[in-house]
């Protein structure tokens, strides 16, 4: 992915720019103070960095960045997974506003978005070096992860194993803390549990219960009833089945002479059938079914105790085998908490995972210590810091990390003969600015991004020095897209794109621009950044040479 298209509206002195960005080396060069930092800046703001009331420019009523980018697949199935639109046609827009009242707007691809999620996007996209880059070198965890990514190994699995390694430890110290009240809470479960088993409630065994209860306190009655209708319908001299027998029979015999009547025949047959099916259910009825004394005596004592319980412990009785249950299920958790040897093995276990996977680690990163060593140390010799060494320190952690088992560091040296020292103890402004460029150079081969900025990291840096950095720059553009502002001639002339900024006083105020520079404009340029204003016909040749040298 590239940087293909900025334009900016009322950002800090720029009224209106619209810029076309090329792949390979470009330079940004301007006289102090004409801002050439601003596109950077400017960039900074539309993948989601801070924004300031300042960056509005003066009078105007707020300010607004777009930029726009080459389009890839991990691009894309990032879009996708936040639910933008994706179109690798098009490419990926990205847009930012800040109004006067200090409210920010964001789109992607012309959906609103959030800072953050413009933050997400603009790590993949661009890669930036600042002039104090070495500063973010003194952070533990910029350090960590540099190395890391040299390394190609991830922490996110040791980081897992410390945190479960961690909740293991904060379980046993609780429990060991509250000894006491488990116990108290575990005897307190065990009676309960105790109580209710006495019960032992069976699911849906309390309608069951109430069913046959009814049943047998109501026997007489139900007996009485049975019998009665039996002896109506069957036993009694006058009993419905003899009467509708008789009924049948005499509208049977007339069948020939009235038709209507076998139709009523054939109902009451029914109905006689019907008759004698219910005589013989309740004469079994009758066979099998007898007061039970002993039996409801029985049940009412059931029933009594459900309900003693269930008003005990405050539910209704048909929740008592589910609260049975669910006191069970607490006390083998309780059981477990208690249990400090289980918790004792647990941690012991979770430790060794973390160990073996922690030391793993720390083997990768002494081996690639060595190799990241060497190589920043190759790139300070060609920034002409001769005998310059680089180290990278590896020194246990005083307590076990989510990252690992050590502390990393970057000690440097200067020159030949003297002590490595912490990056922040460099005193030479222009050490810090080639170790800076050392490492920037050395580890933009790292990442993800395909749009490299170098923002003024040659600061300190002269002569051959310059023509290297210049070099270097140009062959990390065969790769990727590299963008640098600098003050350097010899790094200029190596750009394969030139653009110069330039400020002027328009209707009382300063107004930045930007212009792609060529040929002639581009020599004079150089000239310009070489021997300053008053530019003469030998910097002149000299800017010519400049750029002939650096010719394939």
């Amino acid at each position: 992915m590239s940087l293909k298209r900025i334009v900016l509206r009322d950002f800090v002195i720029v009224s209106e720019l619209e810029l076309e960005l090329h792949s390979g080396f470009t330079v940004l060069t301007g006289e102090t103070g004409a801002g050439k930092s601003i596109l950077i800046d400017a960039l900074q703001l539309v993948t989601g960095g801070r924004a300031d009331l300042t960056m509005i420019r003066e009078g105007a009523s707020r300010t607004d960045i777009s930029a726009e980018f080459d389009a890839t697949p991990g691009i894309a199935c990032w879009l996708q997974e936040a639910g933008f639109e994706t179109d690798a046609a098009s490419g990926l827009l990205l847009r930012r506003t800040v109004d006067v009242q200090g409210k920010s707007r964001a789109w992607i691809n012309g959906s609103p978005a959030t800072a953050t999620q413009l933050r997400a996007v603009g790590e993949q996209l661009l890669d930036i070096h600042g002039q104090h880059a070495w500063q973010s070198l003194t952070r533990a965890d910029a350090v960590r992860g540099l190395l890391d990514a040299y390394a190609k190994v991830s922490t996110t699995q040791v980081a897992v194993l410390w945190q479960q390694w961690h909740t293991a430890q904060e379980r046993l110290t609780q429990a060991r803390a509250s000894q006491e009240s488990l116990l108290q809470e575990r005897e307190r479960l065990t009676w309960q549990i105790g109580e209710l088993e006495k019960l032992a409630p069976l699911p849906h065994e309390w309608p069951t219960l109430n069913a046959e209860h009814s049943r047998l306190s109501h026997a007489q009655a139900l007996l009485d009833a049975a019998q009665m209708a039996l002896a109506v319908l069957s036993e009694d001299d006058d009993n419905a089945i003899g009467r509708i027998g008789t009924a049948h029979d005499l509208l049977q015999k007339q069948e020939l002479i009235e038709p209507v009547f076998k139709g009523l025949t054939e109902v009451l047959s029914s109905s006689l059938a019907q008759l004698e099916d219910t005589v013989h259910t309740l004469r079994a009825y009758l066979r099998k079914t007898e007061l039970d004394p002993d039996r409801l005596s029985t049940l009412d004592d059931r029933l009594g105790l459900w309900v003693s319980l269930a008003r005990r412990y405050k539910r209704v009785p048909e929740e008592l085998p589910e609260l049975l249950n669910h006191w069970k299920q607490a006390l083998l958790v309780l059981d477990a908490a208690a249990d400090l040897q289980q918790l004792e093995q647990a941690l012991a276990s979770a430790w060794q995972a973390y160990l073996r996977e922690a030391q793993a680690l720390t083997q990768v990163r002494n081996g690639a210590a060595v190799q990241l060593a060497k190589t920043i140390s190759n790139a300070m010799q060609g920034l002409g810091m001769q005998g310059g060494q680089f180290e990278v320190q590896l020194q246990p952690a005083a307590q076990p990390l989510q990252s690992g088992l050590e502390d990393v560091s970057f000690l440097v040296a200067g020159h030949a003969g003297s002590t490595p020292r912490a990056v922040n103890k460099v005193a030479s402004g222009g050490e810090l600015s080639r170790i800076a460029l050392a490492i920037a150079v050395t580890t933009s081969q790292l990442g993800t991004a395909q749009t490299l900025i170098f923002d003024e990291v040659d600061a300190g840096v002269g002569g051959a020095v310059a023509e290297t950095v210049g070099k270097l720059m140009h062959q990390l553009g065969v790769d990727r897209q590299v963008l640098a502002v600098t003050h350097l001639p010899q790094v200029a002339a190596c750009a394969d794109q030139h653009l110069v900024v330039s400020k002027k006083l328009q209707g009382g105020c300063t107004i930045s621009s930007v212009a792609s520079v060529k040929a002639e404009e581009r020599v004079t340029e150089l000239a310009r950044m070489l021997g300053g204003e008053r530019i003469l016909a030998t910097t002149l040749a000299h800017a010519r040479d400049l750029l002939l040298t650096q010719e394939p």
